[in-house]
């Protein structure tokens, strides 16, 4: 068998239904099988979005998300969305072209080092100088993107390789990969900590859904009377308005869930990995607070500079360990008043009223349209901070954004990979003015594959979160920061591509807007023109010294 046939059987047998990506000379062979196989293809417009669609994929899906370029630039172009999957921990398989073996070394044409490249952002990395490694790279990769913490997984297809033969027989030689080390021996000593702690709490992250654990967790708060903080990747991990789900913890996080954080004197952390923006000075509690820390990675513990016992294992294994040890406990009811209390003091009307339209006006419409069967991608920056911050998500898998990488112009293309996962289920990205501009060429996408979405363009004509920082810490000397006197008008650029364009200017108008283009089947673009002057706060400020940044609201 040639060895692209070979390449894409192995992938139709571990069920791969679609490959994003982009074509160049050294993956025609590829791509030339691609037509007789039972794998959808979706033409990217630029290959950093292949991969954040197939991060998208993954993050909708709970499946392993593919995406292939070619060689030079069409690899080097793929880094950024890979390592926003590997920040993220997001299984993916990451196909590269590369010139022939021969070539190799010689500064052949679109040659670049692509093994070198991808190492810092993958989980491991395969070249295929022979075909007959190709059967290792794919059956022990597509395992290794989901052993433990999850991540991509990156094969490099020299082109000579591709158009030789392989003995089919070969493709079924599984390789296992080796088995991580799981380490619970600090079971008995955590379920002791949680017996004495008087105010628990859960710090449920983004390792609690890719373990498909939430149901549990809730069961575990539940069961010891735990509030439940989630950073950004943790949010859906339990319905919004759970009696204790307290919100976001962060930079931009809801004071309920500050308060809780500061108060405890037990931090249950799942799946977490206690980031900059999460945890930090102004989050640390007191108390002589303990940390039970659950994680695959134990390269994420110790970083809180707290007493804790760290237990390297799969989350919801361990979540299932803890009720079993706990079968009869009685949480102190003291604790569930004040965290009722801290959550009362944090109920906020963000339906405003005036123009220009507020920012928290636009999440409260989208609220209004949430349900089971709709998915939320963002892109980075304010338009982020304020979906995180006001939106009212129900079930894990429903809110995706970029967390540890940052990554603008991950909204758009992340949209129409979860639109290609989850085909009858609505999808809206929430993003701004400048992550747009960077992937609007994916409106093509959008378009040609017929994988419609719902873009809610939060336009105030910054780099708003930039502005922020130096309108509150630099004294609003604002540098390279300004769009407003160059941004194209996005509702004829939409429609250039086909899709629809809504221009909005008063918040009246958002709610049908939204309600009719996210019923409609189509691509539509929706222009809202919001205050520029409106800073995401509350806001912690990374320098310890300065206190909270409050604003006119107490959430």
């Amino acid at each position: 068998m040639k060895g692209s046939r070979a390449l894409l059987k192995m992938l139709e047998d571990r069920d791969v239904g679609t490959i994003f990506g982009y074509p160049g000379g050294v993956v025609i062979p590829i791509y030339n099988e691609i037509l007789d196989s039972s794998i959808r293809h979706v033409l990217v417009r630029h290959e950093q979005c292949a991969a954040h669609m197939a991060d998208g994929y993954s993050r909708a899906s709970g499946k392993t998300g593919v995406c292939l370029a070619t060689s030079g630039p069409g690899t080097t172009n793929l880094v950024t969305g890979v390592g926003t999957a590997f920040a993220d921990s997001i299984p993916m398989i990451v196909l590269t072209g590369q010139v022939a073996t021969g070539n190799l070394g010689m500064g052949a044409f679109q040659e670049v080092d692509a093994f070198s490249l991808m190492m810092p952002v993958t989980k491991y990395n395969y070249r295929v100088l022979d075909l007959n490694m190709l059967p290792t790279a794919i059956s022990e990769g597509w395992k290794v993107a989901r052993l433990g913490r999850p991540g991509p997984v990156h094969v490099d297809l020299p082109v000579d390789a591709m158009n030789s033969q392989i003995d089919e027989s070969l493709l079924t030689q599984i390789r296992e990969p080796r088995p991580v080390f799981i380490d619970t021996s600090g079971i008995p000593t955590a379920v002791q900590w949680i017996k004495e702690a008087k105010r628990p709490i859960i710090l449920a992250g983004g390792g609690l859904i890719g373990s498909d654990s939430s149901e549990d967790m809730v069961r575990l708060a539940e069961k010891i009377g735990a509030g439940v903080l989630t950073p950004l990747m943790g949010m859906g991990s339990i319905p919004y308005d759970h009696p204790l789900s307290m919100g976001t913890l962060g930079m931009h996080g809801r004071r309920a869930a500050l308060s809780s954080m500061k108060e405890a004197d037990l931090i249950i952390a799942l799946g977490t990995k206690f980031s900059d923006r999460t945890y930090s000075p102004h989050t640390r509690p007191g108390n002589g607070a303990r940390v039970i820390h659950v994680d695959l990675d134990s390269t994420e513990f110790n970083k809180h500079g707290l007493t804790s016992v760290n237990i390297k294992a799969d989350v919801g294994d361990v979540i299932r360990s803890f009720l079993t040890h706990l079968e009869g406990f009685v949480p102190d009811p003291a604790w569930a008043m004040t965290l009722t209390s801290f959550k009362s003091r944090c109920c906020c009307d963000f339906d405003y009223d005036g123009v220009p339209i507020k920012p928290q006006k636009v999440m409260h419409e989208i609220n209004k349209l949430i349900d089971d069967d709709t998915i939320i991608t963002t892109d980075v920056g304010q338009n982020q901070m304020w979906a995180m911050h006001c939106l009212n998500i129900k079930r894990p898998r429903q809110m995706i954004s970029s967390g540890g990488f940052g990554t603008m112009g991950f909204g758009l293309p992340s949209a129409i990979g979860a639109k290609a996962a989850c085909p009858d289920k609505k999808v809206l990205t929430v993003t701004g003015d400048g992550g747009l501009l960077m992937v609007v060429q994916e409106l093509a996408t959008a378009i040609q594959e017929d994988l419609p979405v719902t873009i809610c363009l939060m336009n105030n004509g910054w780099l708003g979160m930039v502005k922020q920082w130096q309108k509150l810490f630099w004294n609003k000397r604002y540098s390279g920061t300004k769009l407003y006197e160059s941004n194209p008008d996005f509702v004829k650029l939409a429609e250039a591509f086909g899709a629809k364009g809504i221009r909005i200017e008063r918040p009246g108008e958002i709610g049908d807007a939204l309600k009719r283009s996210m019923n409609s089947g189509e691509t539509c673009l929706i222009d809202i023109r919001t205050d520029p002057e409106e800073d995401v706060l509350p806001m912690l400020p990374p320098d310890p010294s300065i206190p909270m940044v409050k604003g006119h609201c107490p959430y």
